[in-house]
């Protein structure tokens, strides 16, 4: 407890460094999606840089308010001084966390690659479970889990066990592929298409193996201890790749964020060698494709696709300060209306949504955009991360994919 605490206090004066910018202009809580909705949040500026002046190295935060931040970090991307507030949150929520206690039900959402273990090799009986409202009725009883919130399906299959029998052919590059958990559990067809379209492009794609999960889950529910060993082992998978100068890419843009930046941040890891290296050849797919158009070295010819879709950006998209370059890629399709979404949030943030003291909270931060999807009445829905197209499809019905599902379809058949 004394080296965790130790650790936290180091990590902690990484963030707080940038405290004393503030300058109290209320800007981050003008953008807040939750401190809109509901006064359970006083808001960002509130628990952020005024309680942490607060907060010293042996004091723990009196505040539980701070558990109602989602994690979006809208409030770090705006602040024009340059403060990191949804860091100091995020470490300041861990400290909370540590003082009361992990609940059962955040161990278990924290770590996908339980789920996905356990929910795999029995998925229809897992599923028809899942959708089950007497079930889960009870399951938010017993472990808060909101019977209404976007639990995904199991694939009842496994992007590896595909990637193990798929044999790349040669390319004018070389590429690693970092799937994440959504694409190995939930959606291994979009890791499948990902490789398909990188392979049309002119890649030779190599799939590392040793992949499992990021630790932004575990990070997000104050487990930082855990959180260091899942992503210290995901560095050690990927940065063999990395240290052969070969670019590395996902298609989760909170994975690839957490590799990026919050995991060396956050979690204190700035001097980690192979979380370092990963970090400076990691790029979200939209951004990697848009940079390889960019050099005229995008071999890809699309087709016409007559459809109308509608497109958000997710926060921790927005997070990698690259703008949107997935709808750089879709104006190459010829035939294709794309409607972009003003709205700020999705309001599910990873498993915040989830939960039954924080689903209602989540619905609101949502109703915006929902609303605007709706009205346009779109054949599809597109958004970057696997959580938010989850939520997006449960709150509006209508079927939501990945950019790269887009693209694959206009290239038309390998």
């Amino acid at each position: 407890m004394a080296a965790m605490r130790e650790e936290h206090d180091v990590l902690g004066d990484l963030m707080r460094g940038s405290l004393d910018h503030c300058v109290k202009c209320t800007i981050c809580e003008t953008v807040c999606p939750v401190s809109n909705v509901t006064p359970l949040f006083p808001g960002p500026k509130y628990v952020g840089p005024q309680a942490e002046r607060f907060r010293t190295p042996g004091e723990l935060s009196p505040d539980a308010s701070l558990d109602y931040c989602s994690g979006c970090g809208k409030c770090t991307q705006v602040c024009p001084q340059g403060v990191h507030i949804a860091e100091i949150n995020t470490q300041a929520r861990a400290r909370l966390k540590e003082r009361d206690g992990f609940s059962l039900r955040d161990r278990v959402m924290a770590r996908p690659p339980l789920s996905g273990r356990l929910g795999t090799p029995v998925a229809p009986l897992a599923n028809r479970v899942l959708a089950n409202r007497p079930v889960r009725r009870l399951a938010e009883r017993l472990v808060g889990l909101h019977h209404e919130a976007p639990v995904p399906r199991f694939a009842g299959r496994t992007f590896q066990g595909w990637a193990k029998r798929h044999r790349s052919p040669e390319g004018v590059r070389r590429v690693a592929y970092f799937h994440g958990c959504g694409a190995n559990w939930y959606e291994p067809d979009v890791g499948e298409m990902t490789v398909a379209l990188l392979e049309r492009a002119g890649c030779h794609v190599d799939i590392p193996r040793g992949q499992a999960c990021c630790g932004l889950p575990l990070q997000s529910n104050g487990q930082f201890d855990a959180a260091r060993r899942y992503v210290r082992a995901m560095a050690a998978a990927l940065a063999p790749a990395a240290r052969s100068g070969v670019d590395i890419v996902g298609t989760s843009t909170s994975c690839t964020l957490m590799l990026k930046r919050e995991a060396r941040e956050i979690l204190g890891l700035m001097d980690d060698p192979d979380l370092r290296v990963v970090s400076e050849h990691v790029y979200d797919i939209c951004e990697y494709l848009v940079a390889l158009h960019d050099r005229g070295e995008l071999r890809l010819d699309f087709r016409p696709l007559p459809l109308t879709v509608t497109y958000h950006a997710p926060c921790q998209q927005q997070g990698h300060g690259i703008g949107k370059p997935a709808l750089e890629l879709m104006a190459l399709v010829p035939e294709l209306r794309v409607i972009d979404m003003d709205a700020t949030c999705c309001g599910v943030a990873g498993t915040y949504g989830l939960k039954r003291e924080k689903y209602d909270i989540a619905m609101k931060v949502g109703a915006n955009l929902f609303g605007q999807i709706t009205a346009e009445r779109p054949d599809l829905a597109v958004c970057d991360s696997e959580t938010c197209r989850w939520q997006i499809e449960r709150a509006t019905g209508v079927s939501t994919v990945h950019p790269l599902e887009i693209l694959h379809r206009a290239a038309g058949p390998a």
